[in-house]
């Protein structure tokens, strides 16, 4: 039995802290992806030779070859498919205009994955509203709905799922979350049009020309370029509900050869290659697609699974003495953790606490823990993504978009104090409320 001491859980905490400070005390030195990469393998390295020292190498080899890469070619698929979609769509920047959008991303969400769903109606959205002054809260509420929270019906919604699906949830299971998607959903979007309403209605806060009595409403149109990505979509979500051991049997078998092992990702590699080859390259232009930021989490991910090998058996060894043992425990607990270091590897942690504590007889079991807390883990990952701007990847690269397009966000802590505080946590106090 395999057991890790306290201290080499440091390098984990080194890392997920400089995520959360080193933008704030030293942006320009760690906007720059190489300065990340040396800071990374400065950890990372030294990290691995201590496991494979201590007689850890085999969880680490489980990491970064049954965890990190398949997460990141997910990812870099869903970012490079949508990349190669265009969508413009113009009309007036009404708060109903508005509300349809963030419904429209928090419904896709789960189908394109969060960082798809971002990327895909972020500049969309930003063009709509280019002539108001007043739209951070829109942003913000982009931030929280369809970067986050949206993403929480499917293992391809948000990476947190994906690497939950990994450890034994069926795809489908995921779907039944949809009440708290739901409840969720509903309560920010309302908040969300009362807002808007308030701000557009006083017209003397906002950069909007009144509009002259005989002067109609922006006429509605809408257009996509590079269609085609439609079609390699619904390949990416055929190839993660498809291609596993449960439907094709032969990939779960010893001898099975490399290719097929890890058919998931040689099909998805396949679908990432077809989109690039047959997207024209004026639609990645218009859209200012770069590999920077897919480079970016690539980096800093590869640092974290290393890193989180130790904490990941200590968490296992001590589950029992945490005591976090209901659904609203983990809830909290992976949320706390999720709003200020990354969800994904947030919801492995919790998960490998819930395993380790006895399950009750009769309770029914879900990717080797019990569903309540498997539930609670979900939800609270996902959700509390949305607390700061580091909870969630692409919470990140929405704020860079919308100050590249002129937009004045909130600073770390304006965020937290000025809409995640008052806004998103009283509606999940009432989601565990309700639920929990």
């Amino acid at each position: 039995m395999q057991h890790v001491e306290l201290w080499m859980l440091a390098p984990f905490c080194v890392m997920l802290l400089s995520i959360a400070v080193a933008p704030l005390v030293a942006s320009e030195w760690w906007d720059k992806n190489r300065n990340k990469l040396i800071f990374t393998l400065l950890i990372a390295i030294p990290t691995a030779i201590m496991l494979v020292h201590y007689g850890l190498g085999e969880p680490l080899l489980h990491q970064i070859v049954g965890d990190y890469i398949p997460f990141i070619i997910l990812l870099a698929t869903l970012f490079v498919v949508t990349g190669g979609i265009k969508v413009h769509y113009s009309t007036t920047p009404t708060p109903l205009a508005n509300s349809i959008m963030l419904l429209l991303g928090y419904c896709i969400a789960s189908l394109v994955g969060t960082t798809g769903a971002a990327m895909l109606l972020i500049r969309p959205l930003l063009d709509i509203n280019r002539q108001r002054t007043h739209k951070w809260h829109t942003v913000v509420f982009f931030i929280a709905m369809v970067a986050n929270c949206g993403g929480v019906l499917s293992p391809l919604g948000d990476p947190p799922l994906f690497l939950l699906y990994l450890r034994g949830a069926t795809f489908d299971w995921f779907q039944s979350l949809y009440a708290q998607w739901a409840f969720v959903g509903g309560a920010l979007l309302l908040i969300y049009f009362l807002w808007d309403t308030y701000v557009y209605k006083k017209k003397e806060l906002m950069g909007v020309r009144p509009a002259a009595e005989d002067e109609e409403d922006e006429p509605i149109t809408f257009s996509i370029k590079g269609g085609i990505n439609a079609l390699f979509l619904i390949a990416t979500v055929a190839a993660v509900a498809l291609l596993n051991p449960s439907v094709v049997p032969a990939m779960g078998e010893e001898d099975a050869p490399f290719w097929l092992r890890n058919l998931r990702e040689v099909a998805l590699c396949v679908v990432m290659a077809l989109s690039l080859l047959l997207t024209g390259r004026s639609v990645r232009r218009e859209n200012h697609f770069s590999w920077g930021p897919i480079v970016e989490v690539a980096i800093i991910f590869v640092g974290i699974f290393v890193t989180m090998t130790p904490a990941m058996i200590y968490l296992n060894d001590n589950a029992s003495m945490l005591g976090i043992t209901t659904p609203a425990q983990f809830f909290y607990s992976a949320g706390a953790l999720s709003s200020f270091l990354d969800n994904a590897p947030t919801a492995v942690a919790f998960h490998t606490v819930a395993s380790g504590l006895p399950a009750a007889a009769g309770v029914p079991i879900v990717a080797g823990i019990s569903e309540a807390l498997l539930k609670a883990i979900s939800l609270g990952a996902v959700f509390f993504g949305a607390m700061t701007y580091i909870g969630n990847g692409p919470n990140f690269m929405v704020k860079a978009i919308a100050e590249s397009e002129g937009v004045k966000m909130p600073s770390f802590f304006g965020y937290m104090f000025r809409f995640s505080l008052p806004v998103l946590l009283p509606v999940y106090m009432a989601l565990q409320w309700v639920f929990f």
